[in-house]
C-alpha cells in the first residue's frame, strides 16, 4: 500500500475548571492529537483501500503516545477517548473510515486493553473544517458522566488530496456531570458497555 505521507501535526491541551459552577480544585483536561496526511486515494474511485490501515498503525500508536504523554505520561488518569477523521474534497467519506481500527485499537493497546468501543466521526471538507469527536468512557460506554466531546480542526487542513486524523483523550467526566446514569464506580467491565 501506499506510504503514509505526514505534512503537519498537533498537540492540544485544554484545561476547564468550571463551567459556571464550584471551581474543581482538579480540573478536567482533554488533549487532541491531530496529523494532516496525503490521501493515497484523492481523485479517484480506488475498489480495494482496506490495506491502507495497516499503514497507518504505526502513526496511531505514535498519537497514543503523545497523547498520554500530553497528560501527564501517565495511562492511568485517562478516562475518555475518542476518535475522527476530516477528508479533503477530492476524497471520499470512506476515507476516513480507514481511521477506524489504527486509530481505536492503538488507543485502547497505549491504555492497557480499554474495552469501550471508541467513539468516532468523519466528514468530508475543506481547509478550516472543524469537528466535534465524540467522547466516552474507556471501558464502559454507558457512563453517561463521560459523554462529551472535543472540536478539532486546522485553518489549512485538510487539503482536497489530504485527511485530518485526530486522536482525543480526557482525564475525566465533564465538570459539574450530574444527570444521573451509569457511574465510573459502577463499572463491571463485561463487554464494554457496562
Amino acid at each position: 500500500m501506499p506510504e503514509v505521507r505526514v505534512r503537519k501535526k498537533l498537540m492540544a491541551v485544554e484545561e476547564i475548571f468550571h463551567e459556571g459552577g464550584p471551581v474543581s480544585s482538579v480540573p478536567l483536561r482533554r488533549a487532541a492529537a491531530l496529523a494532516v496526511i496525503h490521501n493515497p486515494f484523492a481523485g479517484a474511485y480506488v475498489e480495494d483501500i482496506s490495506g491502507f490501515m495497516d499503514d497507518l498503525k504505526p502513526l496511531g500508536l505514535e498519537m497514543a503516545r503523545s497523547l498520554v504523554a500530553a497528560l501527564g505520561g501517565d495511562a492511568k488518569v485517562v478516562e475518555g477517548y475518542g476518535k475522527g477523521a476530516i477528508v479533503g474534497a477530492a476524497g471520499e467519506l470512506e476515507h476516513g473510515a480507514l481511521w477506524h481500527v489504527p486509530g481505536g485499537y492503538a488507543m485502547r493497546e497505549i491504555l492497557g486493553g480499554a474495552k469501550a468501543i471508541v467513539a468516532s466521526t468523519k466528514k468530508v471538507g475543506g481547509p478550516g473544517t472543524r469537528l466535534d469527536v465524540p467522547i466516552t468512557h474507556i471501558n464502559a460506554s454507558y457512563v453517561r458522566s463521560h459523554f462529551d466531546s472535543m472540536e478539532v480542526g486546522l485553518a489549512d487542513a485538510p487539503r482536497a488530496d489530504e485527511i485530518l486524523l485526530a486522536l482525543v483523550m480526557t482525564t475525566g467526566p465533564r465538570i459539574h456531570a450530574r444527570v444521573g446514569g451509569l457511574q465510573a464506580s459502577e463499572i463491571k467491565g463485561e463487554d464494554g458497555l457496562r
